[in-house]
């Protein structure tokens, strides 16, 4: 894919989206840092279900550290491996506290070095949180970038590296935004709506899918075989 195609593609994802923001609730960093672990392998608005209920009750490390495994686990046993969360979060907490004055570090491997974090979580609040221009990719944004050719790679290291050196500096800080959303909204796993898709005259994917076919209309006088 060339730099025009590109640019074209980001600058109507701007003019569709111009303040992309995550889906995950959050007043604070560490609220952030906390959904985004939260939701490994869940869906956000599982974790957002979850968190609306915790965070009035433990929104701190401290408190968070004062809650405990077991109690914490109550919260958010509705999320998949609710039991290994649990445990990094209160352990992260508690780090947060010994290392960082319980507040979130604005550094990479500070970050990664908290239990149950990794580049795409450190990615993701350097850039919500602190609004640095990291490009944090998930499944979605993996997806989005080999199947539009935008930047494709056979790892998620390879997609994210050459996401950072393809794209513009100017769209580079809302770039996971607005990947994430084409891919968890249009650009799908399974079957791509490129019918509907907004950059679909610059992407590289063949063949397109084709819009879904509308139900045949009912010869006057047949009766519908739904009230059979």
């Amino acid at each position: 894919m060339n730099p025009a195609k590109r640019r074209a593609i980001f600058e109507k994802l701007r003019e569709l989206n111009p303040h992309p923001a995550s889906e995950l609730e959050f007043s604070s960093p560490f609220e952030l840092l906390v959904a985004v672990v939260l939701s490994a392998q869940a869906t956000d608005k599982s974790v957002n279900a979850a968190t609306r209920v915790l965070y009035r009750v433990a929104n701190t490390p401290a408190a968070i550290a004062a809650l405990g495994e077991e109690r914490l686990a109550e919260y958010i046993k509705t999320i998949g491996l609710f039991r290994t969360k649990a445990r990094n979060v209160v352990r992260l907490s508690q780090l947060l506290i010994e290392r960082h004055g319980g507040t979130v570090p604005r550094d990479r491997d500070a970050l990664e070095a908290l239990p149950g974090v990794g580049r795409k979580t450190a990615n993701v609040v350097l850039n919500t949180a602190f609004g640095e221009p990291t490009i944090a990719v998930d499944t979605h944004i993996f997806r989005v970038a080999n199947r539009t050719h935008l930047a494709p790679g056979d790892t998620v290291e390879e997609v994210e590296e050459r996401l950072q050196k393809f794209t513009p500096d100017e769209f580079r800080k809302d770039a996971h935004h607005w990947l994430i959303l084409h891919g968890r909204y249009t650009c799908k796993a399974r079957t791509p709506e490129c019918w509907r898709c907004p950059i679909a005259q610059w992407c590289e994917c063949r063949p397109k899918s084709p819009a879904p076919r509308a139900p045949a209309k009912l010869r006057p006088g047949m009766p519908d075989r739904a009230e059979d």
